[in-house]
């Protein structure tokens, strides 16, 4: 099973050491929860992935360990067929020694929306709420961060996380935990926090903007990226069922309506710094992810609609500053 002592003590001596009054207990009862199940076949698989030395590590334009020449026909193959017995892969992508984890999302592309906008992170202590599979982890570090700590309930997405950390050459810059956001305590730690992808999930979404701003010390900066539709400052889609196939979406503001949300929720200097309509280029199924993707989510007959006739998705990214309690 997956260890997280070496979080405990990298954490111990620092400004978030105070969780450590928490977490221990939180992920015992994870990992005791998670003694049946996929997980302990995810984590045989991270066990027989073979030792090998990371080499060049490109972090800043994308995510690649290693080369093709650190692995020979063989043991790519066999890493490869270990990789793959974690997918579906949906955020990425990742290049490990060789091997192209086509993911479904092009993660690097939201990132490249995101980068010009945000404060540098050079030595920030960061955040990333519903990380996935880390991406965005590495690219924060790539940028400089600290130490760039994911959460994310998904024991698959962990155990991705892991896999690539562990061609990484276990760096400890990048951390992720198996927790959902309601799980932490008011740290008021982070410089920066990061919730990209999921406002929409939250059935209460007021309740999840203050708890970001609940990680964040006073003037740290919140990154929060979600769906959004077109309207006026009053303006919210709540879709009767589901939207795009999905049950679990609950609230698509307009953008002005988010930024009033954001505002209300106690930030300051709020802006919405970019809108984008999500590309069949961007989301779709590849030979990582081969269960329905954007494609299938739209209608046919009229790709700026979903299946329910509802709007494509559209997505804008926010930046705000957490004000003084």
């Amino acid at each position: 099973m997956i260890d997280f002592a070496n979080f405990y003590q990298l954490i111990a001596k620092t400004r978030l050491s105070h969780w450590l009054h928490t977490l221990p207990a939180q992920l015992h009862a994870w990992q005791h929860d998670n003694l049946h199940g996929d997980l302990p076949r995810w984590s045989r698989a991270l066990n027989k992935l073979p030792m090998v030395e990371p080499g060049q590590i490109e972090l800043t334009s994308r995510v690649e360990i290693g080369s093709s020449e650190s692995l020979n026909d063989g043991e790519r193959k066999k890493v490869e067929s270990l990789l793959r017995q974690f997918m579906p892969w949906r955020k990425g992508p990742f290049t490990v020694h060789g091997i192209h984890i086509d993911t479904e999302w092009r993660s690097d592309w939201k990132w490249d929306r995101v980068l010009p906008h945000i404060s540098p992170l050079d030595g920030r202590y960061v955040l990333d709420v519903g990380c996935g599979s880390g991406y965005h982890l590495w690219r924060m570090v790539g940028e400089g961060a600290k130490l760039a700590v994911g959460i994310d309930p998904s024991p698959l997405f962990l155990c991705q996380f892991e896999a690539i950390r562990h061609f990484a050459g276990n760096d400890q810059r990048a951390q992720m935990l198996p927790l959902g956001i309601q799980e932490l305590p008011t740290l008021r730690a982070f410089d920066t926090v990061f919730s990209m992808g999921v406002l929409y999930h939250r059935k209460s979404p007021i309740e999840h903007i203050e708890q970001l701003r609940n990680q964040l010390r006073d003037g740290g900066e919140l990154v929060l990226e979600t769906l959004v539709v077109d309207g006026d400052v009053n303006q919210v889609l709540v879709p009767s069922d589901r939207y795009g196939k999905m049950r679990n979406v609950w609230f698509i503001p307009s953008s002005l309506a988010l930024k009033r949300w954001v505002e209300r929720c106690g930030f300051c200097d709020v802006r919405i710094v970019d809108e984008n309509m999500t590309s069949m280029d961007e989301q779709r199924r590849t030979e990582w992810m081969v269960n329905e993707s954007l494609l299938d989510y739209l209608d046919p007959a009229d790709p700026s609609r979903t299946v329910e006739g509802l709007p494509a998705p559209k997505r804008a990214v926010l930046i705000a500053t957490k004000a003084k309690d």
